[in-house]
């Protein structure tokens, strides 16, 4: 049987549904090989008195890991150790979904020092990314 024949084009807004399907078969994909996973989702957040969001986590637990993808403060409430707060919960969050393991992925202007404190280690740097800077992926034994 011969292959289907295809044709290769940009798309600077792809439709939705073309999304889903590259979503759908990587995910497919990936279960086949790595076997099932049920993503979840974790979200830690900080709010003020006024339920204003100041800051929070943001992650994924599957296949005993839990991936950090985003963590921010507002500059108003940072060096208070509420950062370490949130790490701290989503840890926990992971632990009480069977995680033994984390990882995330920052920049060398993110408070790599942060990383370190709270028991992380480095597990790969790309430097010049962005240039004069370094992108760092950690990693923690849960």
């Amino acid at each position: 049987m011969d292959a289907p024949k295809l044709t290769i084009s940009d798309d600077d807004y792809p439709e939705l549904e073309a999304v889903a399907a590259i979503q759908r078969g990587l995910h497919s994909y990936n279960q086949e090989r790595g076997g099932p996973y049920d993503r979840e989702p974790v979200t830690v957040l900080a709010r003020d008195e006024n339920e204003v969001v100041k800051g929070g986590l943001l992650g994924l637990t599957y296949w005993n890991w839990l991936f950090i993808d985003w963590l921010w403060l507002s500059s108003g409430v940072r060096g208070q150790g509420l950062g370490t707060e949130l790490l701290t919960r989503a840890e926990a969050i992971a632990r009480e979904r069977g995680c033994t393991d984390a990882y995330t992925d920052t920049f060398s202007f993110h408070a790599p020092k942060f990383w370190q404190r709270n028991g992380w280690i480095e597990a790969g740097r790309l430097d010049g990314m962005p240039p004069g800077h370094s992108r760092i992926w950690y990693r923690k034994k849960l």
